[in-house]
């Protein structure tokens, strides 16, 4: 195990206070902390390593287009990907995820085709598929989960019709925190003939992967929810596929040859990335895995599950409490209410005691329907969290229960 309290001092921004006390910070699941390394490493592009990539014959344009491609392969890596050629750079998750709605979209769904999600799926992962059925006149079909969040699995095989031309499903709920068996659903699609994408945004963070046992044919995540910047986000797509798919926006870095007659494309992976490429924002990711690795992913999945578990055990003693998603396996977050308190009025009242949390739909309003509740409150956790700010969060609620009940 990493040590937590010198871990700690790796993070600028946890020695902040607000309205006056120490923050604690349990509002990762939407966006994560940044060790220092990451700061630095930006901060360097940002101070002088900075020349357009791919472009020029320059010594910055060369340096940074090193450190550009090296960021790829760092990724390849992480993810035990074959080629590196099938590591996209997005601006992040949604991002990622529109790409394959419009370019695996205009090449493969044609009218009455229908797409596969679940019940407990993020709004980035519903909107583009409904903006692609729009287009083209597909359908949207989704798996139902049971009450304790986990996926009916068992009834994946009887919705995989020949219709379906897609499934899309997440590693980790946002909203839940069960992990969903993706290599299983992955299994029983790909026996149907249905390629699958993964939406990693919660699970490259709390899991190690290996994208070749997991065998799916598209998984997508942020840098910003993997400790590295904002703006940068991975496509992983499998070559044989991203070779059949057109390219999904037009400019620079994206061809082989223009004329006012046609165009040609490049070779994966740069077909699908086009215009000036956020190489800053690459060379933060490769910093921030580097650092994970650094640290050693099992000490900081085991960290976090033992976090979890022990704010489950903790939240659990309060009067009213409700979880929802009690489905194991279980990482990284918590959603939940108690009875008698407004998500959003107990949120407000925790940030004023320096306690950071997310309140409100979570970006999953399907999943709060089938709920039949409007919000939720949610902790979610880092590796540089620590029972000491459960506890802290823990006795905020009993105060705030106390306040407003």
């Amino acid at each position: 195990m990493f040590e937590i309290e010198k871990t700690r001092k790796d993070f600028p921004a946890l020695s902040q206070k607000v309205y006056g006390k120490p923050l604690i910070y349990l509002d990762n699941a939407a966006t994560i902390q940044k060790p220092q390394t990451v700061i630095d490493a930006i901060s360097e592009m940002n101070s002088g390593i900075n020349g357009n990539i791919h472009r020029a014959v320059h010594y910055l344009s060369g340096l940074c287009t090193e450190r550009y491609e090296a960021a790829r392969t760092s990724i390849q890596t992480f993810l035990h990907a074959a080629k590196k050629e099938e590591i996209i750079f997005t601006s992040g998750t949604t991002a990622a995820i529109n790409l394959v709605a419009a370019s695996f979209g205009e090449r493969y769904i044609q009218k009455d085709d229908e797409i596969l999600i679940s019940e407990a799926e993020h709004h980035s992962n519903i909107v583009p598929w409904q903006l692609l059925c729009e287009r083209k006149g597909a359908k949207i079909k989704v798996l139902p989960i049971h009450e304790d969040g986990s996926l009916a699995i068992e009834e994946l095989p009887k919705l995989l019709s020949p219709k379906i031309k897609l499934c899309c499903i997440s590693h980790i709920s946002n909203v839940l925190g069960v992990v969903n068996p993706i290599k299983e659903i992955v299994r029983i699609a790909h026996a149907h003939q249905v390629p699958v994408l993964v939406d990693g945004a919660q699970g490259v963070v709390h899991e190690s992967i290996d994208i070749q046992d997991i065998d799916c044919d598209f998984y997508v995540f942020s840098g910003h929810k993997l400790y590295g910047p904002t703006g940068i986000g991975i496509l992983y797509g499998k070559e044989s596929l991203l070779e059949t798919m057109p390219p999904y926006q037009g400019g620079g870095d994206m061809i082989a040859s223009v004329s006012f007659e046609g165009s040609s494309y490049a070779e994966l992976p740069l077909k699908f990335e086009a215009g000036t490429a956020n190489f800053i924002g690459a060379y933060g990711l490769k910093a921030a895995i580097d650092y994970l690795e650094q640290l050693g992913l099992p000490a900081i999945h085991a960290h976090e599950q033992m976090l979890t578990n022990y704010a489950l055990q903790q939240l659990t003693r309060i009067d009213g409490f409700q979880v929802y998603g009690s489905a194991a396996p279980k990482s990284g977050l918590i959603s939940f209410n108690i009875k008698g308190l407004h998500p959003t009025d107990t949120a407000m009242l925790l940030d004023k005691m320096g306690i950071a949390a997310r309140s409100g739909h979570l970006c999953a309003q399907p999943l709060m329907q089938r709920f039949g509740v409007e919000r939720m409150l949610r902790f979610s956790f880092a590796l540089y969290n620590t029972k000491e700010e459960i506890d802290e969060a823990v006795a905020a609620l009993a105060k705030a229960q106390q306040m407003l009940s």
